[in-house]
């Protein structure tokens, strides 16, 4: 009776170890989180705003993604997004990064077309030419005052 008492805790236990293995994984996933990734280098760029963009973000060229938006932060009266682009990844000076909006739910992620005209972007460099993204809300308030052309 108690061999089969110890059997039964013992399978127990194993189901719930590859329960929370699973759980973490999973978390890990969902949540984003860089526990091992690939070398990063940073870059910043300025926008005239990043709404409904947080960090955590993913950075997409052609829909693959190729970074994350490490920080957010305010200069002067521009929003400035710190990217951690993965090292294999060359992007240049004339780069454009693009604020977009995925699907209904509209999770925001940051587009970019790498350009190829002209020097290499440095690690600590950063992206020029911008594109923010569409406010619905705004444009809805726009609307309905009578804003809108």
């Amino acid at each position: 009776m108690n061999m089969e008492k110890t059997k039964l805790e013992l399978i127990v236990g194993v189901f719930v170890l590859i329960g929370l293995v699973c759980l973490s994984y999973l978390s890990i996933k969902l949540g984003k989180l860089e526990v091992i990734g690939g070398h990063l280098y940073h870059v910043d760029a300025e926008f005239d705003t990043v709404s409904g963009l947080r960090p955590g973000a993913t950075i997409e060229i052609a829909g693959v993604e190729v970074g994350r938006v490490k920080a957010i932060r305010l200069n002067t009266d521009r929003a400035v997004a710190t990217f951690a682009i993965n090292d294999s990844i060359k992007l240049y000076d004339d780069t454009i990064a693009s604020v977009k909006t995925r699907g209904i739910i509209g999770e925001k992620f940051v587009s970019l077309s790498p350009g190829g005209g002209g020097d290499e972007l440095k690690p600590g460099g950063k992206i020029r030419d911008t594109e923010s993204g569409l406010d619905l809300e705004e444009l809805v308030s726009q609307y309905v005052h009578g804003k809108v052309k």
